[in-house]
């Protein structure tokens, strides 16, 4: 139990730059709270004390903000950081070393007991603040949530899913199915640059559009050379364009970069 309680310690103190001390992680952090009192009403729910499983969740989502129901299964290292509003269903499981941040809800869309109706998060997920994660479907392992996403349908090991519904954005690198954390840079809130569907779609035409007027710019050029040669007719319009005008690093800015 206390290597175990160690090891949440740390993974707090890895993630979050705001965490100073051992002895301020254990005192003053509910996120760490809440998983040692899901885990005493985890097994009591698991030993037939369901009344007093779920007596002590309600007393952890007083004490802490985080509502955790006790038949849950919960990993290592895992890190609820802020984690207020947080609200983690009965079926659902959460992986090692994933990280959930406030107003996240892991919740069902079955009215079916006994059913599977709550998401299962596999290794080292992140989970942005507000997202909505509903089904019992699985979100592979390294995958990111984006914030205030509502994700309904499975996420691919390494892939992102960001918007309203979610869009899948896959990994773009070949070695998705590594779940380990080793050499791997956590990034706060699971933000990088390359996660917005929208802006990889408009750089994309941005791109291609300037592609197209370089080269009508070189054509009309070419035809401009030959109908300077002698005995050719001019045969390019005053408005030809042999000039490049398109701003695309200024378009690219304004979409993000």
């Amino acid at each position: 139990m206390f290597s175990r309680l160690r090891s949440d310690i740390q993974c707090i103190l890895d993630r979050d730059p705001a965490a100073r001390s051992r002895w301020e992680v254990l005192t003053l952090y509910p996120g760490l709270h809440a998983l040692v009192l899901h885990r005493m009403a985890h097994w009591c729910w698991g030993h037939g004390l369901k009344w007093v499983g779920r007596f002590v969740s309600y007393g952890s989502r007083w004490l802490t903000g985080i509502e955790i129901h006790p038949a849950a299964v919960i990993g290592d290292r895992v890190f609820f950081d802020h984690a207020m509003g947080v609200v983690v269903g009965e079926t659902a499981e959460i992986g090692d070393g994933c990280t959930i941040y406030q107003g996240v809800t892991l919740g069902g869309t079955s009215l079916y007991k006994g059913a599977k109706r709550h998401p299962t998060l596999g290794k080292d997920v992140v989970v942005s603040a507000g997202a909505k994660v509903l089904g019992g479907f699985v979100v592979g392992d390294g995958a990111k949530i984006g914030s205030n996403a509502v994700v309904i349908k499975p996420v691919p090991a390494g892939a992102t899913a960001v918007g309203i519904p979610a869009r899948i954005i896959p990994a773009r690198t070949a070695s998705v199915g590594d779940s380990s954390s080793t050499g791997r840079k956590f990034e706060a809130y699971g933000i990088t640059q390359e996660d917005d569907p929208l802006s990889l779609a408009m750089r994309s035409l941005i791109d291609n559009a300037s592609s197209q007027e370089h080269q009508i710019a070189l054509l009309w050029q070419a035809i401009e050379t030959l109908s300077a040669q002698p005995g050719k007719k001019d045969c390019v319009p005053g408005e030809a364009a042999t000039k490049e005008c398109f701003e695309a690093q200024r378009l690219t800015e304004l979409v993000g970069k």
